[in-house]
């Protein structure tokens, strides 16, 4: 007896849909745990190194001076290839200078405060863009989850013809059978807009970034920066003979006399310290979901052009909304909030995928006990380890060795998971563990 077209068109959806999961599942969870946590990262910032000086805002002069002070300290190193300068903005009121070498906080005056000490704030983005390996690599990784987290959420929703209209039907609460499966798909229902957005951006962001490098390896001798040069606007001839530090208070007058529409938030120097050096400021367009314009300027502050983000080509456009939209920073602390919230409902759709798919085969008889006790290291474990290296970096400084720590931790986890499998309370002890480390958070804060 054959299987109707439709009967067989759900087999094999769930079938892909399974066998998606299983593969990519836990990295999947760690991407989409990391990602809800690091919506908050400029506040991050602010919890972990509460001391910086901050100001609403800072005068041109004064940035001036901090660029001469931090390209002074420089002198004897090798020239560092860009300087940016992170102006004060609300959910990050800080002025901070970065380099090839350093970074460094500056107080309103323009004077060095000291070193910029986030650690855990970029260690927690880099797990999530590139599950801290290098960059290339841990990309193209992400980005594959991108496309992976895209067949998930549509063939969940060719394997489920029903899945709409049942939309807000419950049935009995258990676990690994048809409650579990009830809530993973109406969660998976109510947030499809949400984590198809999320998906096809963090897909966008990894594999553009792959292409455009082996573009850049085929075509430009290497150059990635000539690749994006279309989109978000050209380097200037390269010129090493020294020069004096460009004058970018004449840069940032200009934009307050001519631009007062944008918000000015960054300004980045290329090749600083040599003739060939120019200056790049980056102006927030308000109820514009775009991350900003280009304003380009010599090394006198004279304006030379738009990059045409705001108002150039659909590309262009499309291209500088994409990482607000993947991130959700365009519409201040209440679109956090909800990408926050949104994101632990993704994550817990993936959680409880497998848990659904291991539920599955216990009915059937096949029991998988260190399946179990693995998923259960890796959902409770990775929340669980996210914490452990909060709570080692305040107590134990900048340098601490958060990836190795957080890597080394789950691996420990998951051994420990396999050899303790068929023994109960593994659950029980790593949501206990994952409870205690919560509560030493604020403690770890308050303490340091």
């Amino acid at each position: 007896m054959s299987l109707a077209p439709e009967n067989t068109t759900v087999k094999r959806a769930l079938s892909v849909h399974a066998a998606i999961g299983l593969v990519a599942g836990a990295l999947l969870y760690l991407v989409s745990l990391t990602g809800a946590i690091a919506v908050f990262y400029q506040e991050w910032q602010r919890i972990e190194q509460r001391d910086a000086p901050e100001m609403s805002a800072i005068e041109p002069a004064a940035v001036q001076r901090a660029v001469e002070a931090v390209m002074a300290s420089e002198k004897g190193k090798p020239l560092t290839t860009h300087l940016y300068v992170h102006l004060p903005v609300e959910p990050l009121p800080r002025t901070t200078i970065t380099t090839d070498t350093q970074a460094v906080h500056v107080d309103r005056s323009g004077r060095i405060a000291g070193p910029e000490e986030i650690a855990w704030s970029d260690y927690l983005v880099q797990l999530h863009y590139t599950l801290n390996l290098p960059a290339v690599v841990g990309l193209t990784i992400v980005g594959g989850l991108g496309v992976m987290m895209l067949a998930l959420a549509l063939s969940g929703v060719v394997a489920h013809p029903r899945i709409f209209r049942d939309a807000f039907r419950l049935r009995a609460r258990d676990r690994g059978g048809v409650g579990l499966a009830d809530w993973h798909n109406r969660l998976s229902v109510w947030t499809l807009p949400f984590t198809l957005a999320i998906a096809f951006t963090g897909a966008l962001i990894g594999v553009a970034y792959v292409t455009a490098f082996g573009v850049a390896s085929t075509s430009y001798g290497g150059d990635l920066e000539a690749v994006y040069a279309p989109i978000f606007g050209a380097e200037g001839k390269p010129d090493k003979t020294p020069a004096p530090a460009p004058n970018v208070a004449a840069a940032l007058d200009y934009m307050r006399a001519h631009h007062k529409d944008a918000d000015v938030t960054y300004v980045t120097l290329h090749d600083p310290g040599t003739a060939g050096q120019h200056i790049q400021i980056l102006g927030e367009h308000k109820r514009r979901l775009i991350f900003g314009e280009y304003y380009t300027f010599d090394a006198s502050g004279r304006f030379h052009e738009i990059a045409g983000l705001a108002n150039g080509t659909l590309g262009q456009q499309a291209a500088a909304s994409n990482y607000r939209l993947h991130f959700g920073n365009f519409g201040g602390l209440p679109v956090k909030a909800a990408y926050f919230i949104l994101g632990l409902v993704l994550t817990g759709i993936c959680a409880t995928g497998t848990y659904i798919w291991l539920g599955k085969r216990e009915r059937r008889g096949i029991e998988e006990p260190r399946l179990r006790a693995l998923w259960d290291a890796v959902v409770w474990g990775s929340p669980l380890m996210l914490a452990v290296t909060f709570v080692l970096r305040q107590a134990s400084g900048n340098d601490t060795p958060l990836a190795s720590v957080f890597w080394i931790g789950m691996a420990a986890l998951l051994g420990a998971a396999w050899f303790a499998a068929k023994r109960r309370g593994l659950e029980r002890a790593l949501k206990s563990a994952l409870l205690v480390s919560l509560v030493a958070m604020p403690l770890a804060i308050w303490l340091a």
